[in-house]
């Protein structure tokens, strides 16, 4: 799995972009193709990275989330995305990985707050958005 750059990048948009869809993960801008990604979704939840499961909200939806074995994941994304950060050129510094560079520690324990012990956000993307409130105009 490590050396498959599609499924990083899924667990990736699970993990930091908060993807749950299929829909979701295939709109990410490396563009991955459908079936690839329909494959890497099968490997990673045949690994026990990933789970597959209806939505309580609407049954005909499928959401993917990630399992403790995906989220222990975590340090090794952030430290690969701050090293892209760092060394990659037109990858810009964004708040959140300015954030995790300086406090991994309590940025670690932030996302895996936002999830509970198996794997299923603590809230529903719905609420998340609702709790951001309405988008504000670029200034």
């Amino acid at each position: 799995m490590v050396g498959d750059r599609w499924s990083l990048l899924v667990v990736r948009d699970l993990m930091f972009s908060g993807f749950e869809t299929y829909k979701e993960l295939l709109s990410s801008e490396e563009g991955i193709a459908t079936n690839v990604l329909a494959d890497r979704l099968e490997r990673l939840e045949g690994l026990g990275i990933v789970t597959r499961e209806r939505d309580p909200g609407d049954g005909r939806r499928v959401v993917y989330r990630l399992t403790a074995r995906g989220i222990d994941l975590a340090p090794i994304l952030l430290e690969l995305g701050v090293w892209g950060v760092k060394y990659e050129r037109g990858i810009g510094p964004t708040a959140t990985l300015a954030r995790r560079d300086a406090d991994r520690e309590s940025a670690l324990a932030d996302m895996r707050a936002r999830w509970n012990q198996g794997g299923v956000r603590t809230e529903s993307k719905e609420a998340r958005r609702k709790s951001k409130g309405p988008k504000e105009p670029p200034a």
